[in-house]
């Protein structure tokens, strides 16, 4: 009998792949979207993750046994800090954080019937905090916090959680990433440029399906890690943050997005 895992932003990118890739690793997969896409493997259900009322409707209506949850719905916004509008740091927060807590709120219950597995999808941008991108680092930061304390808090119940930390992934995510394209006097062309650069180094990302092995590997893991970075050169990365002093590792990502 396969086993039921629940992906959110399962239509496109890291989200797609994971969930044909585990369905075709033996897993029954239920995708949240925020619009129902026709497949012969995925079950696609309509739910707006920031609507916790719409993530209710959605776990009410999976009658199986729920074997893991995995948190990867999230949108980014570029640009200055200064120019960010009110609405867009809410709506950045209410998809890439409050998402995964109404998500989690609704599947633990059911987690705990199965002693099951809790995936969220981090970043290493949240390791290491990309200029012209600061709130998309924020809400990373968020979840793998957010992710520690699961691990605490659920840890009695047999229920498992870990953050898994992408770093460059080609995917839509760029075309979907709201930009902020200025150029003025305050910022000359540092903001486009720096955007640019992050662009080229998604387009020359790791195939989103290095992470769904990743996640796969986590989820017949009896006890996995509770933070996974994909990726040797990241790890080494976010492991040289933690040797280097701080002003320097800020020196080195402004010399390469910042400038």
């Amino acid at each position: 009998m396969r086993k039921v895992v629940v992906i959110t932003g399962a239509s496109s990118g890291i989200g797609k792949v994971c969930a044909e890739y585990l369905y075709d690793k033996g897993y029954k997969v239920y995708g949240l979207n925020r619009s129902v896409i026709e497949s012969d493997k995925i079950h696609y259900l309509k739910c707006d993750v920031t609507n916790e009322e719409a993530v209710k409707l959605a776990f009410d209506s999976i009658e199986e046994d729920i074997y893991a949850v995995i948190n990867n719905a999230g949108i980014g916004i570029s640009g200055a800090i200064e120019y960010a509008t009110s609405e867009d740091v809410d709506k950045i927060f209410a998809v890439n954080v409050k998402g995964v807590v109404n998500v989690c709120k609704h599947a633990i219950p059911r987690l705990r019937k199965t002693k099951g597995k809790i995936i969220n999808i981090g970043s290493v941008a949240g390791e290491l905090t990309i200029p012209f991108q600061t709130f998309y680092s924020m809400t990373k930061v968020a979840v793998s916090t957010y992710t520690e304390g699961l691990a605490m808090e659920l840890r009695s119940f047999g229920i498992k959680a870990t953050a898994v930390l992408p770093g460059d992934t080609k995917s839509n995510f760029v075309s979907n990433r709201k930009k902020t394209d200025v150029v003025d006097e305050v910022y000359g062309e540092r903001i486009i440029r720096s955007i640019a650069r992050m662009e080229k180094d998604e387009k020359n990302g790791k195939d989103p399906i290095t992470v769904a092995r990743v996640i796969h590997k986590v989820l017949k893991k009896k006890n996995p890690p509770i933070k996974v970075t994909v990726g040797f050169e990241y790890k080494l990365f976010v492991f040289l943050k933690r040797l280097l002093p701080q002003r320097l590792v800020n020196y080195i990502l402004f010399k390469m997005y910042g400038e």
